[in-house]
């Protein structure tokens, strides 16, 4: 993948390449660079035994182990991210030179050898070439563009040996937090000491108008962060004003990262991640993959005691390789919440991986019934999908969203991701697999009219209009989005451009929910456009132009409005993984936002969002603790201390093998407000209650409200659990709890149910039972 060829503005600054000169720096100073792996916890491809599953496995099980090992061991070949091919090539080219040529070919091949070997983690070697191509400036004729590119690399590639020196090998709760202090502060100040000097000599023969100025004025006051000297030791011309990392709501507690501290921050590239229950003793449990085809599933089981155990030995898991997102269900009714796993997004034809449906057998193992299940039958690149009972016959369907990109033509958007020329470009149709009932599925999308033939990001099922059949909102990167109405007769309608929800067209994770509680959906679609230039230039108080996310708000009638700019999301967005959840427990739903993509320099704070009474949205990501640096991917909001209120896991890494770090978990200090915690549990309808809707009234001072909320894991890259924990202010008696079951009509309601406790919900019974769970201190008695 060539960084450099991403979209670059033009003047005017939309987000386009037509900026000729830019573009041409890009075609002359970098080839495709291919990585190679080298990251604990992945397959060595000689010796593969040492993962042979320590429990009996059925056939398809042991034929997915071989076909994930055999994708292991092609990898350093086929990918544009983690292979080794094209890098020991340009090694060979460069090493072969003559020690004195200092042309343009040289200059040009230690520029390649360099970005590759510090892409895949040889920071040494890459900043040796790079540096080496840094000293050849005043001999070889470069435009100031191309010069000026250089001199950007090199500091980047100091900068991130900054992070490996410091937050990735002496991580605190406080490190890649902007803005930056205390245990964040890197002892070892080289790497960001040298990154200030060439980032300085960037902006000095740049104007001001280059996007390349922004992003080095913005990493300039990051390295200054890093080594205690901001804002005091910045040039004036060149600070990031302090109030701009300020919170948008005063006195917003922080949240403190204690991954570390229980053993949860597994230090891997771009993945996903599932809290929920997976053993059935009603403690949130913890699932995580990596993109990396070496690198290995975690399952870590909640000890009730404040800590967590990797069980992924036990459990049966170990040779279940890679993956993007992670899904949980219960697709086979039997009340164990079973695990799905999205392979080979962003490689085009070199992501023909396998996905993997992996069954909860309820003895704390896990089996891979891909093959059995049909759903193996031809791999498509994806890493998103989504389960819903559309045909209402109470099992769950699955659609998965594949990444199609065969009717493209010269996309500068889509090379920004897939820039690899020994790739093809795929076809590669989205997928309904109807679920028969007997353990089988049935890829209907063709018959159905979803198969979208689009490049898939995000997708998301409800509701829209009322009339209790699922509709599904697919989010396409880089063309218009669609929302397929459902018939009722196993047929699907593309109603996305009449009723005006078919944009961004840079859109990511997408989803239903209600975010002003006035109980019809409302859906986000986000926007993966506001790269590092477009948030530099909103720090600096310039004025950009950048695609915005969308919020649509459900009017009733099958009909939406845009409400983006009245509700304050308008602020640059580059998201991955996203999630939403009530963090302070007022009973309105807030949401967080992975940022970041491949490129090193792409250091960026992650979002948290605040709702604020559905009258509109307030960013408290400095003032919560939650504006991390590192790329964020899979997210969910989820209460793991049993304290009745959301704390946040967030997986975290980048898409190259140098760009690891430690996935997050944010601690939820409380707010004070009172809480009902609610796990549905269907009989005629699927047995996970995917669908279901819930609404709660209560008594809000001298008036009621509604809380409403429909039973999903949230957005489209991270899974909440499917029990909902619904905040209910300092209201601490609930006055009629309503249940809705889609699949029969039917509601249950139950009357004067009391605050904070955690309540089972069987469909159809008159009563509900509440199930005791200790309240715990997260890390208990560790140091």
């Amino acid at each position: 993948m060539t960084t450099i060829s991403r979209n670059v503005p033009h003047s005017g600054w939309t987000d386009r390449v037509h900026a000729a000169g830019y573009r041409d720096v890009c075609v002359a100073l970098v080839v495709v660079l291919i990585i190679s792996p080298g990251c604990s916890d992945r397959l060595d491809a000689e010796s593969e035994l040492q993962f042979a599953p320590p429990i009996s496995q059925t056939a398809g099980h042991k034929r997915m182990v071989a076909a994930l090992a055999d994708i292991a061991r092609r990898t350093p070949d086929e990918s544009p991210y983690l292979g080794t091919k094209n890098a020991k090539e340009l090694k060979q080219r460069v090493d072969a030179l003559d020690k004195s040529a200092t042309g343009y070919e040289a200059c040009r091949l230690n520029i390649a050898a360099g970005e590759a070997h510090v892409r895949q983690g040889d920071l040494e070697t890459g900043i040796a070439y790079l540096t080496r191509a840094y000293e050849m400036l005043p001999m070889v004729k470069l435009s100031p563009e191309q010069a000026n590119y250089m001199r950007f690399r090199l500091g980047v590639a100091y900068l991130r040996m900054g992070e490996t020196e410091n937050c990735c090998a002496r991580n605190t709760p406080d490190s890649c937090i902007v803005p930056i202090r205390g245990g964040g502060l890197h002892t070892r100040v080289e790497g960001s000491t040298k990154a200030i000097r060439y980032f300085q000599e960037v902006i000095r023969n740049t104007g001001n108008s280059s996007p390349i100025y922004f992003e080095s004025r913005w990493l300039l006051n990051v390295a200054y962060m890093t080594l205690g000297g901001y804002p005091d030791k910045v040039p004036p011309d060149l600070l990031i004003p302090p109030q701009m990392f300020q919170s948008e709501e005063e006195g917003f507690p922080r949240f403190i990262n204690i991954a570390q501290k229980l053993g949860l921050n597994t230090f891997n590239l771009s993945g996903g991640a599932i809290v929920d229950d997976f053993n059935n003793d009603g403690y949130l449990d913890i699932i995580t993959s990596t993109w990396d085809p070496s690198g290995q599933i975690h399952f870590f089981t909640n000890d009730a005691d404040g800590t967590f155990s990797d069980r992924t030995a036990e459990a049966g898991l170990l040779g279940l390789f890679g993956g993007l997102n992670l899904l949980q269900t219960d697709f086979d009714n039997d009340g164990n919440l079973d695990v799905l796993v999205l392979r080979g997004a962003w490689l085009d034809s070199a992501g023909q991986h396998p996905n993997s449906l992996i069954r909860n057998n309820g003895d704390g193992t896990f089996s891979d019934i891909t093959f059995e299940a049909g759903l193996g039958n031809v791999h498509y690149p994806t890493q998103t999908g989504a389960w819903a009972d559309y045909d209402n016959d109470g099992d769950l369907d699955l659609f998965i969203g594949n990444e199609h990109w065969a009717d493209y033509d010269n996309d500068g958007d889509l090379n920004l991701f897939i820039g690899n020329e020994h790739t093809e470009k795929m076809a590669a149709p989205c997928q309904l697999f109807r679920n028969n009932g007997d353990g089988t599925f049935t890829d209907v999308a063709q018959s159905a009219g979803v198969q979208n033939n689009r490049y898939t990001k995000g997708t998301t099922w409800g509701d829209f209009n009322g009339d209790r059949l699922p509709d599904l909102y697919v989010s396409n990167y880089s063309s218009l989005n669609r929302l397929y109405q459902n018939h009722g007769d196993g047929t699907f309608t593309d109603v996305a451009l009449a009723l005006d929800v078919h944009k961004p067209t840079r859109s990511f994770p997408t989803w239903f929910w209600d975010h002003d509680n006035d109980g019809v959906l409302d859906l986000f679609v986000s926007c993966y456009a506001g790269r590092t230039r477009y948030l530099a230039a909103y720090y600096a108080g310039v004025e950009t132009d950048y695609e915005r996310p969308k919020l649509y708000r459900g009017i009733g009638n099958g009909e939406f409005e845009d409400v983006t700019s009245q509700q304050g999301l308008e602020y640059p967005m580059l998201p991955m993984g996203s999630n939403f959840g009530d963090l302070d427990n007022d009973g309105y739903l807030d949401f967080y936002l992975g940022t970041g993509d491949p490129d090193y320099a792409s250091l960026m704070p992650n979002l948290m969002f605040v709702n604020r009474r559905g009258r509109g949205f307030k960013n408290v990501t400095m003032a919560g603790g939650f504006g991390h640096l590192q790329k964020g991917h899979a997210i969910a909001f989820a209460d793991l201390d049993n304290d009745g209120d959301a704390d946040v896991f967030e997986q975290m890494g980048g898409a190259f093998l140098g760009d690891r770090y430690g996935d997050s978990l944010f601690e939820n200090p409380g707010f004070g407000n009172h809480w009902l915690s609610i796990k549905l549990v269907g009989v005629t309808s699927n047995r996970a209650a995917i669908g279901a809707r819930i609404q709660v009234e209560i008594e809000d001072g001298d008036s009621s409200r509604s809380i409403y909320r429909h039973v999903n894991s949230g957005g489209s890259f991270g899974a909440n659990p499917l029990r909902q924990t619904i905040g209910l202010g300092d209201v601490k008696r609930v006055r009629k709890l309503s249940i809705f079951w889609p699949t029969t009509g039917r509601t249950q309601i139950f009357d004067n149910v009391g605050a904070d406790q955690f309540i089972r919900i069987v469909e159809d019974e008159k009563e509900f039972s509440k199930v005791e769970l200790k309240k715990l201190e997260l890390g208990g008695n560790l140091p």
